[in-house]
């Protein structure tokens, strides 16, 4: 298996208002987005990937000046890899409301000429989802091969299926669900609230002050990576380890090397994440419930799908547990629906999804040589 070696992120310029679900619209927008591999004579083999929270549109390859900078699923996308480039023009969109590139609370607001901050308006997965459609709209790609994501990635992937049916033949849904439960929803306010109590934090115009809230979102990442491991996962690596052999009876030094490799991660967080993007994606990952238009009814909400599906869940993820894609699977399946399901026994919790354990990307890889069959 190859590399994709050196990729670079492009542009896209949109004059034309994007109407939102909150009823408000996002005028005068740039979409960041990187591409891998060609796109057919026919137009015909371009797989959309979706990223989850805190990452990007780069998804494969690295930048030539940041040596160290591989794509969040370069495991898995490029040359001979399960969603290999020689066969399928592979497209990783950033989000608008996000933080690297695409227009966010950190651009200029048009009507103010001043950063957009807290102003910024609330964003749901389904406007993602139509903002994406515009894209595809100006690369020409009438119908994707398919379109994957994880996680929140996923809840895209599912949206594609129902607001755009015709426009794609797959569907990829891996360690995802149907909406939030309740327990989900407390995670995400707790860290939206340690962000929003930060003294930094100005309510969200932080950047006219010259600071960062970076106490909250150090806490804010702290517990979401929390909820990415599995117990399992944390007592392997970490057990009861201490950080310095012995205790050292204080209660604000670390003691613990779990203590430690949080922190760790709270610190590399709060360095190159937004925090007005944070509360705009936690939220829309709160509001996405497709099943709420009708009545909650799941079967009734995936009845306009028309396309293929592969639901992929992992035993030891808690968040997005395999009970929640099982409640999709059934939906598709109550539909007389194509669905393949795969539910991995795999150790590492959540973060399942972006690993390469040889039975998932098995998976995923024997998905895509049949779409590649299909399509040849």
């Amino acid at each position: 298996m190859g590399s994709l070696g050196i990729v670079e992120p492009q542009s896209a310029h949109f004059a034309e208002p994007l109407p939102l679900a909150s009823g408000a619209a996002l005028s005068d927008y740039t979409l960041v987005y990187e591409t891998y591999g060609r796109l057919n004579a026919a137009k015909s083999n371009a797989v959309l990937v979706c990223h989850a929270l805190n990452a990007s549109h780069h998804v494969a390859g690295r930048y030539a000046d940041l040596p160290k900078s591989e794509g969040w699923w370069d495991n898995l996308v490029g040359p001979g890899k399960p969603l290999d480039t020689e066969r399928f023009f592979v497209i990783g969109v950033n989000n608008p409301g996000s933080c690297f590139g695409s227009t966010g609370p950190m651009h200029p607001n048009p009507a103010s000429g001043r950063a957009w901050g807290a102003d910024f308006p609330v964003v749901t997965v389904e406007d993602w989802v139509d903002a994406q459609a515009r894209l595809m709209d100006r690369l020409g790609i009438g119908q994707l091969a398919a379109v994957m994501g994880g996680s929140l990635g996923g809840m895209q992937a599912l949206s594609w299926a129902l607001r755009h049916p015709q426009r794609l033949r797959q569907c990829i849904a891996i360690a995802t669900a149907p909406n939030l439960s309740a327990q989900n929803i407390a995670f995400n306010e707790v860290a939206r609230r340690a962000i929003v109590t930060d003294p930094d934090f100005h309510g969200g115009h932080f950047y006219e002050h010259g600071v960062v809230p970076k106490r909250g979102l150090r806490v804010a990442r702290m517990i979401g990576h929390i909820t990415y491991l599995s117990d399992d996962a944390m007592a392997e690596k970490f057990g009861r380890s201490l950080k310095n052999g012995a205790l050292g009876y204080s209660t604000q030094e670390i003691e613990f090397e779990i203590e430690s490799y949080l922190r760790y991660q709270g610190d590399k967080f709060s360095d190159y994440f937004d925090a007005n993007t944070y509360l705009l994606i936690t939220r829309a990952l709160d509001y996405f419930d497709p099943a709420r238009a009708f009545g909650g009814d799941l079967a009734r909400a995936f009845a306009a799908a028309l396309c293929r599906f592969l639901v992929v869940s992992f035993t030891t993820d808690w968040r997005f547990s395999p009970e929640r894609s099982r409640e999709i699977v059934k939906a598709l399946v109550d539909n007389r629906l194509h669905v393949s399901y795969a539910e991995i026994d795999a150790p590492h919790g959540h973060d399942a999804f972006l690993l390469e354990d040889p039975r998932y990307h098995g998976v995923l890889r024997a998905c895509f040589d049949n779409l590649a069959k299909e399509l040849s």
